[in-house]
């Protein structure tokens, strides 16, 4: 804890003094600092150490203030002293945490960090620890703002954000939080004792002086904060599932932290030992650049590019480029994982470049690992383009010309403007083919491409429940279940819904969205995506006549009245209720039909005589009632429709019989009330009709069955995991599909703008073949991670069925060599990277830890993007 800077103040130089400023204190895991201090024999440690816990920040006027957010408040709580001499005591084997940890002087952190060093390598004949040879890097320093509360034997600390840089300050955040489990802090360094002798002496001196502050700067070791997602291994091969965070020490024992932040060994970090097995550094959500990274650093042909002279390559004249920096950094980075005795390396030159360049990389936001790779690959490329002056080319269309001459030209047209190593081992060629539907005209084009994005077809199924209403009353409501494509059009479930229906010639299907006993929405446009369906959505299916003169369409709603307390008086208040019903407008003159028709789509509904005449006390009343309700006379007193206002108006008095209203399409709005003897003006292609019961009326009717609706899909309701085969995933890629109506293709023909046929046929293969599994769809509601197990071959897998042209290629044979993996969700998760390193040993790269992994367990549904190198043919 070496001081920066003071607060301005007579005392100050005071409090400066009383410190040594040439020994600065390190803030490190307890656990990592007993396990050197206990194995050490040389000279004791002075027992002075005094524990602390951090409470909340009382000194500042209020709870304390910690935050994840650095553009929020400040860092503030109090360390309040609870004793000496307790580390052998309360700290013993048993009791350490996540949560504990040290303040040593720099002289003990180099001790114990010769300790860790020696203990890692005394095995492998690697050279003796040199504290010159520490790399600064693994060391980062946080400003901290001291006071001593006298009075409550505490440490006030406030750590601001104007005093440390961003990284610097988001790492305090998480450190100091105490929403989990306490904060506890040894003082083995003697220092803070040194400070409340000093405070002591200084109030002596000076009573007036009060509420201190110094700025003090202290050295935090051995702490990231990579959050891990995945499932961790045990020694005896089973799984555990964690999610904590990790804190790995460079070159030192590595511990995490799981959900009850209980400390548990996991290894000793880069104890691979063999070239290239190198850890990459969690920076803050930086996992998946390290995933992304560990692949290309093990893609064969870029090893030993950039192990090479490579700099020559690098192109400083490329406007598209970036003068080089993102190839050096990569270049800087690759040789420093593929480095003899190379431990953890922290990427952070290059991450500060990929910010750079790439600015929506900037910060600690986690982003994905394909996006990533793509931008790395094109920038790769600008910068190791060899053309300095690239030609004007144009695309021309085949015109009837053999595919072979069209590509060859497209492709000595793509190298005549982009010619580097990118070009050489990952670049390959397909064929595009337009159909314009109205003219059939036919364009054909071929273009490069850098890997191939795969749709996972199996996982387009989805289950969707549904409520099917008859066409005329006749029969109740049902519950149907279909299947229908995910990612399909609605076109695609009027299919399935035909057909689970057994629907006949005359009759035609209505779906609707239901949502508050109204009609939200209808969903009759046939190229609408399913995914603008949630799974909490109410559809409802009516079935109608199909009518040749397209009769407008009548649409029922319901309200009854219930009693509402309103400022302690209770009143009578329209609520819905219900289903609404749907219905053909056929024959209808006067309002008189329109009653009919409405308790005739109501007749299912209606419940057995024996049921509802014990419910009425009156037996003329009951009379009078079942005489209203089958012959549908009930007679309306003619008013002006007015006079009657919307349905959350509370009457004065509950109106005896029932009464229809046309109302706007919501039903929140009444226009004019429909009365027996006069003619319905019917001004549009839907007529909404608002019915008010009354509440005898009603109990013939079982209303619960009428409002029974179910959702599309239950929250929780647990899909059984699909899988399939990566030839599918190609087969779906290549199979020929319109083009969506954003999307829209200018067809040379026709002159405007066709929804054309487009088909996709593989040209040229590259060396390296980089497949992206598409497991992320987005729509305008919703984020979805699509979790199927794609089987993918390891050691063969054979494309030769899928080429279109052979192009003097021998083999169409690939290896598998790498897998970028995602676990967890699409709000948060983890990325790793398994890598083959020959034979048939494949390693797991976690960030900075490295572990062998058998390559029975390596096809997982985390697969994200699979990385694959071309077989050489046996001569």
């Amino acid at each position: 804890m070496s001081v920066a800077s003071p607060k301005e103040s007579p005392d100050s130089s005071q409090r400066i003094d009383s410190f040594n400023g040439e020994q600065s204190v390190y803030f490190v895991p307890l656990r990592w600092w007993k396990d050197a201090q206990e194995s050490t024999t040389s000279e004791s440690v002075d027992k002075r150490e005094v524990l602390y816990t951090a409470t909340t920040g009382s000194s500042y006027g209020g709870p304390m203030k910690l935050i994840n957010n650095i553009f929020n408040s400040d860092i503030l709580f109090d360390l309040r002293r609870e004793g000496d001499g307790l580390l052998n005591g309360e700290a013993g084997e048993a009791s350490v945490s996540g949560r504990d940890f040290a303040l040593v002087s720099s002289d003990m952190w180099l001790q114990a960090l010769k300790w860790h060093h020696d203990n890692k390598n005394n095995e492998k004949g690697v050279k003796s620890f040199s504290a010159g040879g520490v790399d600064r890097g693994d060391v980062y320093p946080v400003q901290l703002r001291l006071s001593v509360l006298q009075e409550t034997n505490s440490l006030a600390v406030k750590i601001c954000k104007k005093d440390n840089s961003v990284e610097c300050f988001r790492r305090a955040c998480k450190i100091f939080s105490l929403d989990s489990e306490q904060l506890r802090i040894w003082d083995i360094s003697g220092q803070t004792t040194l400070f409340f002798e000093n405070d002591v002496n200084s109030s002596k001196d000076c009573q007036q002086q009060t509420d201190q502050e110094m700025l003090l700067e202290l050295q935090i070791y051995g702490l990231s904060d990579s959050i891990k997602l995945k499932e961790s291994k045990k020694e005896d091969g089973s799984t555990q599932q964690t999610n904590g965070i990790t804190n790995g020490i460079n070159g030192s024992t590595i511990f995490r932290f799981g959900r009850s932040n209980s400390l548990s060994f996991l290894g000793k970090a880069g104890e691979a030992g063999t070239l290239g097995l190198t850890g990459l550094q969690n920076l803050g959500n930086t996992c998946f650049m390290n995933s992304s990274l560990q692949c290309l650093a093990h893609t064969p042909k870029l090893v030993d590019f950039f192990l090479g002279e490579y700099s020559r390559e690098i192109n400083l004249e490329n406007p598209l480029g970036m003068k080089g920096e993102i190839a050096l950094a990569f270049g800087d980075l690759l040789r420093s994982l593929w480095a003899p005795g190379a431990s953890t390396v922290a990427p952070r030159t290059f991450k500060a470049k990929l910010a750079r360049f790439a600015p929506q990389f900037t910060g600690f936001n986690q982003h994905d690992s394909q996006e990533l790779l793509a931008f790395l690959l094109d920038g790769l490329h600008e910068d190791l383009n060899r053309v300095k002056n690239k030609p004007y080319v144009e695309a021309k269309d085949g015109d009837g010309r053999p595919d072979e001459e069209v590509a060859d030209e497209y492709w000595r047209n793509h190298v005549a403007r982009n010619d580097s190593i990118i070009v050489d081992v990952c670049q390959g060629q397909y064929k595009s083919t337009l159909v314009c539907p109205i003219c059939k005209k036919v364009s054909v084009m071929f273009d490069p491409f850098m890997y191939l994005s795969l749709p996972l077809p199996c996982t387009s199924m989805r289950t969707m429940d549904l409520t099917v209403m008859s066409a005329d009353g006749g029969s109740l409501p049902v519950s149907l279940t279909v299947n229908v494509p995910k990612f399909g059009k609605f076109e695609d479930l009027q299919k399935a819904l035909v057909i689970a229906c057994s629907l006949p010639d005359d009759e035609t299907l209505l779906v609707t969205e239901v949502y508050n006993n109204q009609i939200l929405r209808f969903l009759d446009e046939p190229t609408d995506s399913l995914t603008l369906i949630r799974d909490g959505d109410k559809l409802v299916v009516y079935r109608l006549k199909k009518d040749a003169d397209n009769s407008p369409l009548i649409v029922f709603m319901h309200q009854k009245l219930e009693e509402q307390v309103i400022l302690g008086k209770s009143s009578p208040t329209w609520k819905a209720f219900g289903i609404p019903l749907v219905s053909r407008l056929s024959d209808i003159e006067n309002g008189f039909d329109v009653e009919n028709m409405y308790l005739k789509l109501l007749s299912s509904f209606k419940m057995p005589t024996e049921l509802f005449t014990g419910k009425l006390e009156n037996p003329i009343e009951e009379e009078a009632i079942d005489k209203e309700v089958t012959d549908g006379t009930t007679s309306v007193e003619e008013s002006n429709s007015t006079s009657v206002k919307e349905s959350t108006e509370s009457l004065p008095d509950p109106d005896p019989v029932l009464r229809l209203y046309l109302t706007d399409d919501r039903g929140s709005s009444i226009e004019s009330e429909i009365l027996k003897e006069k003619p319905v003006n019917i001004k549009s292609k839907r007529l909404n009709v608002l019915a008010r019961w009354p509440v005898k009326e009603l109990d013939v009717y079982d209303t619960c069955l009428l409002s029974s609706l179910p959702e599309v899909s239950k929250f929780g309701t647990k899909r059984p995991q699909e899988t399939v085969s990566l030839y599918k995933c190609l087969e779906a890629f290549l199979k020929e599909e319109p083009l969506g109506p954003d999307d829209m293709w200018y067809c040379p023909g026709c002159k405007e703008h066709r929804q054309a046929i487009k088909k996709l046929d593989l040209w040229r293969l590259p060396e390296i073949l980089v497949i992206h599994l598409k497991r992320f769809s987005y729509s305008r509601f919703m984020k979805n991670k699509l979790e199927a197990y794609v089987d993918f071959p390891i050691d063969g897998l054979d494309l030769s069925s899928y080429i279109s042209y052979t192009n003097g290629q021998t083999t169409y044979r690939y290896m598998l060599y790498a897998i970028s993996n995602h676990y967890g969700s699409m709000g948060g998760g983890h990325y790793t990277a398994y890598v083959h390193h020959g034979g048939d040993r494949w390693y797991d790269f976690d960030d900075s830890q490295v572990n062998k992994i058998s390559q029975e367990k390596i096809k997982t549904s985390a697969a994200y993007v699979l990385f694959y190198k071309r077989l050489v043919e046996d001569k």
